[in-house]
């Protein structure tokens, strides 16, 4: 009856909603002023445009009307179509197909998307001049020799070619400086930065004539903050003279393949902060001379924080050559989506192998060598060509100078413009005051001689990088940043990078995963901890109580942003650097992690207080203890236990950093196996209790997991309570099969948690939610199939883990490089595997046991996100393997072709092209959070939660390369292999999605998206729910309550980046009375079936309200602004909305109270 009644009330509910619905659509119509008649009922030619345009708002209304009905009827018979009946309606119960049935949640959920927010996925994105994707398929990657050029071709020129307009060459000063490689960031600093950054303020008042660039500002801040009041008003007067250019200006030169676009954006925001907070300079140029290949997420970001120029270097040598024989090397950068010219940005390409100085100034490095004044003889540098320098004197300067001229010209043959670049540097350039002697003196005197002679044709001098793009296009006729007349534009990125021969740089993409995987974990926390921050301390504003808060935790925020912002740079992530520079960044990590999870937790201590007065803060005694803990900074996390007894409740808190309200499985670990979890109102929750393992079949007698299904607020924290008292019927237990692999092996239960176990058989079994069926090798343990709810078509999707050697050559992988010894082998482990099958109400898992790698496959019988994919968790652990990478390969019966998509830094998708023209390694691609395959029928998308290397070898397959160990170095410069591995958890999930009929997929090389559920499951993911448990208190716990922040829900193709409260120009380590919002639009492809998400879902064609947004706080300022806020647009009104097109990042400064 009572089943009966709730089918009943949702019916009405259903009816109700269509009529209001309709209500408002003819209220809509009959409001419109543009609808009266005219002159008695004759309608002017643009009053029957007005009535069909309003026809089709009504048929759309309409549609999106049946949207949310079905989805509604949908929610509904979930609870009819399983073909059981409840012997107790609010109980769960397991349906006749095997499946659990858990009570409804009483809360039907809806999905509204408008078509005009699709379209950015199906509209026809332009002309581009050089499609990357193309250019591959056009490119044969041969080597011949290029003569001087080894990987070029000979350069001819006519002498008279300058006559009429001479070459204009800006030769420009640098220093690379890694923040930590082959030593530690604090060693480099010690022994070489501060003394470069000593000699530039010394040597470039020498002589206004000089100039220097710098870039990386972690190393410009810490000697900052140790430079005297000269050392700063000098640097000061030279950035204001022009002579020293700050470029790029972020914390670090980021990586490009591994990093988030939230971190690559907030060490942006970070540097350009502390530049403006303390030199008031806002950096007009992009400078990446060293990450391994460039991804066009970089390119978005520089545009958006207003930059007009940027210069890359690593791109594979056949893309140099091919750019330089087209004069392409500088081109509009323009992204893939964008229909305009709104993301263009000008881009220069450096033609040769190195930014060295042998391989800067021409195209032959014997005579550039030449002219780098360091390696004058006596010194400790030289020229492996054999000719060193020489000092240039009166007698030889004219010889010098037409030599050097020489290389200038055949250079600026490979260009449009008559306008060269030439940078002057290298790694930790210019320690020595004597080396800026040698370079500076030698160089005016060859300029000197150049420009005093007519009959040359050139004028020369020193300059920074912004001084050659204003040349540039000064020489075009066009504005600062504007696209000069006949240069390309481009799309795609620059991946993967080959420096010469077959030597990829694929190996970085996935070397020391375990630090890939804490740096997301740290994003992950900073996100958290700056939205907490932000809402904690406005709303200790709005009360008055701003003296009761903890506000200084600012600074353990400032500390969390530099850590994070540091581990992007581009030996950093990359895990391509020494060891024990490696244990340096997990310190700094680590500690950043424990101070991020105090923030977070003194900001919820304060939010879920229902009654502030009480509120109380103790840095002694906190309140809320932290979700897990790490012992070390290379150990994995270890749960919180929460220990309950008979006296009580524990109250726990759970914070959902994820901007839309979720529906999930929340596992704790608890003391007892008698658990009983409450929502804040006293309902009863059902729960699964299970065991914690010790072993592959030992159960701990002392640790127990219960899961429970919990419905969270958006951004929001909810409270719990958790009982240790006899079993309620929600309480029910996880059913646990071990098959073991022989008679040798027995398995021992705990009371009360069973455990039966039977010999494994080839025999294929399955487990299921009301979602999904998983199949899996009865041997084996691994997943071979999948088949979604209502869908007769089984998918097959077999996991395989495989073996990759290194080649037997002098030439082996190492931390950059993989090069393999063939194709991968398959994995034999020296014994069968033991699989552990638990089932129950909320989850069921499958778990396989082998010698160097423990894989879980795991569902969610929930309703929404997170019971719509596949959860993968695969611990590996190879430390006693010598040259060995291991890759897990999905193979399906998906018809993909050739074709697969990888992210590029989680903010967009690349399509990929497998090409057999390329050696094996040249197919794997950098996939920071997602990779996918597709054909007419289905998506696959594998969503990670660590950046590893991916690739797609053939049709229907999709490989990702879990772990490595390298003993040797590769020759790059590091000087050692990979031999520290620790043992890592990959984390994954596994989205399949079927394709809606009637939707045609998009040609392989148009823009790709993922879709609605994809980027909700990707969140998810990379977003986890933190528990955190309200210490017991000897006076009683004061009453709280859930903290919901938002007032009305996001639009979901609109993603929270952060909510980052601004420093204080005054203290760096306390904030301003200023909020940073930063938001992302999604693109998304409906052309995929939308499920039911468990939340309410709309969308607004890209418009949202600020002013109503957070419940409980007043909106003083709204600000649109650059997006590394340096650049201000003029304040909006406080109840304006703003507009973001699909795929915008938009930032705004807001002042909250």
């Amino acid at each position: 009856m009572k089943l009966r009644k709730q089918v009943t009330v949702c019916g009405g509910a259903i009816f109700c909603v269509a009529v209001f619905s309709l209500y408002l659509m003819l209220d809509r119509v009959q409001h419109d002023p543009a609808r009266r008649q005219n002159g008695g009922g004759n309608f002017p030619r643009s009053q029957i445009s007005v009535l069909q345009n309003r026809i089709e708002q009504l048929e759309q209304l309409l549609e999106e009307n049946h949207q949310i009905i079905s989805h509604i009827k949908d929610s509904v018979m979930e609870l009819t179509d399983t073909g059981a009946v409840s012997p107790s309606a609010h109980l769960p119960f397991r349906s006749a197909n095997g499946s659990w049935v858990l009570p409804f949640d009483g809360q039907p959920s809806f999905v509204a998307v408008k078509s005009q927010d699709c379209q950015v996925a199906v509209d026809n994105h332009g002309r581009r001049d050089v499609q990357m994707l193309d250019v591959y398929s056009l490119l044969k990657f041969d080597n011949p020799d290029g003569g001087v050029w080894k990987q070029g071709f000979d350069i001819t020129y006519e002498p008279g070619e300058w006559d009429k307009e001479p070459l204009q060459v800006f030769v420009v000063p640098h220093s690379h400086n890694d923040p930590g490689w082959v030593k530690t960031f604090d060693k480099y600093f010690l022994e070489q930065t501060q003394h470069i950054l000593n000699n530039m303020v010394v040597k470039l008042l020498e002589d206004p004539r000089r100039r220097f660039i710098w870039s990386e500002i972690s190393y410009f801040s810490k000697w900052w903050e140790g430079a005297d009041k000269q050392k700063k008003e000098a640097t000061l007067k030279l950035v204001k003279s022009g002579q020293l250019e700050i470029v790029t200006g972020g914390w670090v030169m980021t990586d490009e393949a591994n990093a988030h676009y939230f971190a690559m954006l907030d060490q942006l925001i970070e540097g350009h902060q502390w530049l403006e907070t303390n030199l008031g300079v806002k950096p007009q140029s992009g400078w990446a001379v060293d990450p391994f290949g460039h991804s066009a997420t970089m390119a978005y970001l520089l545009k958006k924080a207003n930059l007009t120029s940027m210069l890359i270097q690593r791109v594979h040598y056949s893309i140099k050559k091919h750019f330089a024989s087209t004069r392409s090397l500088e081109f509009m950068w323009r992204q893939s989506w964008d229909k305009s010219s709104d993301s263009d940005i000008f881009c220069h390409m450096m033609p040769f192998y190195s930014y060295d100085v042998p391989h800067t100034c021409g195209p032959d490095p014997k005579v550039c060598c030449q002219f780098d004044f360091k390696r004058l003889p006596g010194g400790r540098v030289n020229c492996p060509w054999k000719v060193p320098p020489k000092a240039v004197v009166e007698s030889n300067v004219e010889e010098r100078a037409n030599l050097l001229l020489d290389q200038y010209r055949k250079k600026s043959k490979l260009f449009r413009s008559k306008v060269l670049l030439v940078p002057l540097g290298d790694d930790f350039r210019y320690d020595m005051a004597l080396e800026w002697d040698q370079q500076f003196s030698n160089y005016q005197r060859l300029f000197d001689y150049m420009n005093a002679h007519p009959q040359m044709h050139v004028q020369a001098q020193f300059g920074t990088l912004s001084e050659y793009f204003s040349a540039v296009y000064k020489a075009g006729g066009v504005p600062q940043g504007a696209r000069p007349a006949d240069f390309p534009v481009l799309s795609g990125d620059f991946f993967a990078y080959a420096d010469r021969e077959d030597h990829y740089w694929t190996g970085y993409y996935t070397s020391r995963p375990f630090y890939k995987s804490l740096d997301r974990v740290l994003e992950s926390h900073l996100r958290g901890a700056e939205i907490l921050y932000s809402l904690a301390v406005g709303h200790a504003r709005h009360a008055g109580m701003e003296g009761r808060y903890p506000v200084s935790d600012y600074a353990l925020l400032v500390d969390a942003r530099r850590a994070v912002g540091l581990f992007q740079h581009h030996d950093a992530i990359t895990g391509t650097a020494k060891e024990n520079v490696v244990v340096d960044y997990g310190a700094r990590l680590l500690r950043s992690l424990t101070g991020l999870k105090r923030v977070i937790t003194n900001a919820a201590h304060f939010l879920v207080m229902k009654n502030k007065e009480f509120y109380r803060f103790y840095q002694t005694e906190p309140f809320l203890e932290t979700d897990d803990r790490r012992a070390t900074q290379d150990s994995l996390p270890q749960k919180t236990l929460i220990e309950l007894d008979s006296s009580g409740p524990r109250y726990l808190v759970l914070f959902n950093p994820v901007e839309q309200e979720r529906l999930c499985a929340v596992s704790v670990l608890v003391n007892t196996a008698h658990v009983r979890a409450l929502t804040e109102d006293g309902q009863t929750l059902p729960v699964q209790v299970s065991a914690q393992w010790a072993s592959p079949v030992q159960m701990s007698s002392e640790v127990f997991k219960a899961t429970f299904m919990a419905r969270l607020p958006a951004l929001g924290l909810a409270v719990f309570h958790l009982y240790n008292m006899a079993d309620s019927p929600m309480t029910l237990r996880s059913d646990t099969l071990l098959r073991l692999p022989g008679p040798g092996v027995s398995a021992r239960a705990v009371d009360p948690l069973p455990v039966r176990s039977q010999q494994a058989d080839p025999q294929t079994f399955f487990i299921t939610t009301q979602s999904l069926t998983l199949g899996f090798s009865g041997t084996t343990g691994l997943l071979e199939s999948i088949r979604l709810k209502d869908d007769p078509q089984e998918v097959k999707l077999q996991m395989h883990f495989l073996v990759y050697g290194t080649r037997p050559s002098k030439d082996k992988s190492g931390a950059y490089l993989f090069l393999p010894d063939g194709a991968a082998k398959p994995y034999i482990p020296k014994e069968p595997p033991v699989v552990r099958v638990e089932e129950g109400p909320l989850f069921s898992e499958v778990v396989s046991h082998f010698q160097h790698f423990q894989q879980t496959v795991r569902i969610h019988n929930v309703p929404g996100v997170d019971g719509l994919s596949v959860e993968l968790s695969t611990t590996v652990d190879i430390r006693d393997q010598t040259n060995k990478e291991l890759a897990m390969r999905l193979v399906t019966d998906i018809q993909t072709g050739d074709v697969f998509h990888t992210d590029l830094n989680g903010f967009q998708m690349q399509a990929r092209r497998q090409l057999l023209k390329l050696p094996l390694q040249g197919n794997f691609y950098p996939m920071s959070t997602q990779a996918y395959i597709q054909d007419s029928q289905h998506r696959l998308s594998l969503h990670s939660a660590q950046a590893l290397g991916v690739t797609s070898l053939e049709s229907g397959q999709l490989e990702v390369i879990l772990d490595r160990r390298l003993m040797q170095d590769d020759n790059r410069g590091l000087g050692q292999g990979l031999k520290d591995n620790k043992k890592t958890v990959n984390r994954f999930r596994l989205l399949l999605e079927r394709r809606d009929t009637g939707n045609a997929m998009t040609d392989s090389g148009a823009p790709s998206f993922p879709s609605l559920l994809g980027h909700m499951t990707g969140a998810v993911l990379n977003h986890e729910v933190l528990a955190l448990p309200v210490l017991p208190k000897k006076r009683g716990v004061p009453q709280l309550q859930t903290f919901r922040p938002l007032r009305e829900a996001l639009p979901c193709d609109f993603h929270l980046v952060n909510l980052r409260s601004v420093q204080s120009a005054e203290d760096p380590n306390a904030p301003s009375p200023y909020t940073a919002m930063i938001l992302h639009r999604k693109g998304m492809d409906c052309s995929l079936e939308s499920q039911s998400l468990g939340f309410n879902c709309s969308t607004t064609q890209g418009q949202l309200g600020v002013s109503g947004l957070l419940r409980g706080l007043d909106l003083q300022l709204l600000q649109p602004m650059s997006l590394s806020l340096m650049h201000g647009s003029s304040p909006l009104a406080n109840d304006s909305s703003v507009s973001l097109a699909p795929m915008e990042l938009s930032a705004f400064k807001l002042k909250l109270r």
